[in-house]
């Protein structure tokens, strides 16, 4: 594994059923597979990210084959982008590793290996149950417990990250491979909360080390039931701002058509000179 401690920044190896450093620092391996290799010291609260409501909604949702088509969208691009000959992936803010299962199939049939990361504990315990193929950790994305030059793709569904820190994980000529909300996502499921809804901004981040090698528009109408259409607004940010009222009105629906509006893009990074 390519795992760095995250106390002294020095390689972990295998040790009985835990990860150990040169400094004799321990990180036991939970017995559904993962590692935690959040220290407290790197927590900003208690329990970090998504909470066990909002990943067992995101787990029903996508169960239902929703947002497949960017699962395979992104899986064709990382056939385009990473090498076929033992590839090594990370899946940042991975969650309860519905994508990452699937970009782990497409590394492990080539003899690479496949990671998962998310700050979240809950979700990379449920991630750990379900997907025996992916490595998974609890770790900050921003502080990623990897070595340098060490992976040949990372990918980063939605989740923020330290854009230094894929500069040091991130191979030269290896790929971050981004989506992101495009203008129109999920307007249909807005327009029930906001008196007046905001387009998402058609913006690019910056990646200093990489280039913008492609960017990729894709979108897809979701036609659901009430209860589906709940399940996705718990597992946005914006369910916070809905009234109880609301939600047990879109629960009640028989139907809900939406749409999915998404931007893909791929960032190479530069080779050393």
């Amino acid at each position: 594994m390519l795992y760095l401690c995250p106390l002294c920044h020095t390689k972990l190896h295998s040790e009985n059923k835990s990860m150990v450093c040169s400094a004799g620092h321990r990180f036991d391996l939970a017995r559904e597979g993962y590692i935690n290799l959040l220290p407290v010291h790197h927590k900003r609260s208690k329990d970090p990210g998504d909470n066990t409501e909002m990943i067992e909604a995101r787990r029903e949702f996508l169960d239902g084959g929703h947002y497949q088509p960017l699962r395979s969208f992104i899986t064709s691009q990382l056939s385009h982008w990473v090498p076929e000959n033992t590839p090594t992936l990370l899946d940042i803010g991975c969650g309860e590793g519905y994508y990452t299962s699937e970009f782990a199939q497409w590394v492990n049939e080539r003899q690479g290996s496949c990671y998962g990361l998310d700050v979240s504990k809950v979700a990379i315990r449920m991630a750990a149950k379900r997907y025996d193929s992916v490595h998974f950790c609890v770790a900050s994305s921003q502080r990623l417990p990897f070595e340098e030059n060490s992976l040949d793709g990372v990918v980063r569904i939605y989740a923020p990250c330290n854009s230094m820190e894929l500069q040091r994980v991130v191979k030269p000529g290896g790929v971050v491979i981004t989506a992101t909300p495009g203008p129109k996502h999920l307007y249909e499921l807005k327009a029930l909360i906001y008196p007046q809804v905001r387009l998402h901004p058609e913006h690019s981040e910056q990646l200093p080390g990489f280039r913008l090698a492609e960017s990729l528009p894709l979108q897809t109408n979701l036609q659901l039931t009430g209860l589906q259409a709940w399940s996705l607004l718990q597992m946005t940010p914006f369910a916070w701002h809905a009234s109880e009222e609301t939600k047990a009105e879109l629960a009640d629906r028989a139907s809900f058509t939406c749409k999915a509006d998404f931007l893909v893009q791929v960032w190479q990074r530069k080779q050393v000179v």
